[in-house]
């Protein structure tokens, strides 16, 4: 099972609206997010548009995942700003994944701006068939 708990992320998406404040290092801006279940995966989908692959960073502990990633501005240093409505800076997210979920196998993928992870169910999360034996030559099983 994947937990969402991000108490501020909604203060800041508001603070981001009110004020126009760019993501930075300091006040890393929030990144939109689908999460589902398909068979025996959770796939977790990230908008990362216009993010070099290079900056992304993922790592995993103790069943938190953090997802990093840096948008530069494509403007020189020097340059007059006439407009800045696209976010540049650092964007993070932690997700609090469920100990049914294998940390070990998760594959992720950045395509046309989607950062994709799918995290395998684990094992012994499955459901698997119980044998039961009695007294009698009728043997039965149960689901569990």
């Amino acid at each position: 099972m994947l937990m969402r708990t991000d108490p501020f992320r909604e203060f800041d998406r508001l603070a981001q609206q009110v004020f126009g404040a760019p993501a930075t290092a300091g006040r890393p801006s929030a990144m939109p997010m689908d999460a589902y279940r398909s068979g025996d995966d959770f796939l977790v989908h990230f908008d990362l548009p216009g993010i070099d692959p290079e900056t992304i960073e993922l790592d995993v502990e103790r069943n938190v995942l953090n997802v990093r990633a840096e948008r530069r501005s494509p403007a020189p240093q020097d340059a007059e700003m006439i407009v800045a409505e696209r976010p540049a800076g650092t964007f993070t997210r932690q997700l609090f994944l469920g100990e049914t979920l294998d940390t070990e196998r998760i594959d992720a993928s950045y395509e046309a701006g989607v950062l994709t992870l799918r995290i395998p169910v684990a094992e012994q999360a499955k459901p698997r068939r119980i044998q039961i034996s009695g007294g009698d030559s009728d043997r039965k099983q149960i689901t569990g």
